[in-house]
């Protein structure tokens, strides 16, 4: 096999990508990603209020999947701390407020980045060294 053979992808035959099947993925529905989450409920035993779920699956669909199984947990401990037996609306709502996901994060750096001791740095490096 020469090195200058090509597929009919258009990529060296060498590496064997013109053999490879490509799938076509769609984002997850509403529909799909509220079962996504009631599934992980039931492997965390966390009992979760219908209204809570439909927040929790919007946040999901907003943010990212991953994000909103990690709050499960959060919102799971808010809820036993109030002596809760179910995750409520309000639970949900004070784990987002505590733990950001990707976008709110990078927008709250974005907002203070000249507040960290970061920014402290390229401050000094722009400043001609003194000499005694």
């Amino acid at each position: 096999v020469s090195t200058q053979s090509t597929g009919s992808s258009g990529i060296n035959a060498e590496y064997g990508l013109d053999r490879l099947l490509i799938i076509a993925t769609t984002p997850y529905t509403e529909r799909d990603t509220k079962q996504i989450l009631s599934i992980r409920c039931e492997e965390e035993d966390v009992e979760m209020s219908e209204e809570a779920m439909l927040v929790l699956t919007k946040i999901g669909r907003e943010t990212s999947l991953r994000y909103a199984i990690q709050l499960i947990t959060c919102a799971n401990l808010v809820c036993r701390k109030r002596n809760g037996t179910e995750v409520s609306v309000d639970d949900i709502k004070r784990v987002y407020s505590l733990f950001l996901d990707e976008t709110r994060s990078s927008q709250y750096l974005k907002e203070y980045q000249q507040e960290f001791m970061f920014n402290e740095v390229n401050e000094k490096a722009d400043r001609p060294m003194e000499v005694s």
